[in-house]
């Protein structure tokens, strides 16, 4: 009974929770199964995230970012850019002006670590994953795994071409809520 009713209370705070951080912040182009943890100390007005997405706490968010369906962003994650023209004679650099902000496009079920910075203008591919700490200057191709400053490619996600074709199936279709993984007492994922 008391289990069951911390249970209860539990999702009614994390209810309320997400419906102040959707006032606090203007989270228009957010799906509604878009989840942010805590606050982050800057978010765009434009940022566009995608369903079932989440964001960790005291991320960085500049403009124009968008991310894909399935994606996480672990806490302090920067997305930066846009910086100041440094290439003016006669003009301090914090008079120089700034260039014409990019695009940063975050795809589908992407995996960002603690603490990486992902420049603006950036493409960061399906399935890639990008390491805690890593600095992405250049696009990440899909189902890669990157790390480092500036980061370049550790690894492959998938071993095997089938695994990979499965998992683009399995995000050709529509997005939708599973199961948790690593919980007690339920079940693994689905098999696409």
């Amino acid at each position: 009974m008391y289990a069951a009713s911390r249970l209860g209370l539990r999702k009614l705070v994390r209810y309320w929770r997400k419906q102040w951080h959707r006032v606090r912040y203007p989270l228009k182009g957010a799906h509604p199964t878009f989840h942010m943890a805590g606050h982050s100390t800057f978010l765009s007005d434009d940022f566009v995230a995608g369903a079932y997405s989440f964001l960790g706490r005291h991320c960085v968010v500049g403009p124009k970012v968008e991310l894909g369906p399935y994606t996480m962003i672990a806490g302090e994650v920067a997305f930066v850019g846009g910086d100041h023209r440094y290439d003016r004679p006669g003009i301090p650099v914090v008079f120089s002006g700034r260039e014409e902000i990019s695009s940063t496009v975050v795809e589908a079920d992407v995996w960002v670590g603690y603490r990486a910075i992902i420049m603006a203008g950036v493409r960061i591919g399906r399935g890639a994953i990008v390491a805690a700490g890593a600095v992405v200057t250049k696009d990440v191709p899909a189902y890669e795994v990157y790390g480092g400053v500036p980061a370049r490619k550790i690894g492959e996600r998938f071993r095997s071409a089938e695994d990979r074709a499965r998992h683009d199936k399995m995000l050709s279709l529509p997005a939708k809520a599973g199961v948790i993984a690593g919980r007690p007492g339920e079940s693994s994922l689905p098999s696409y």
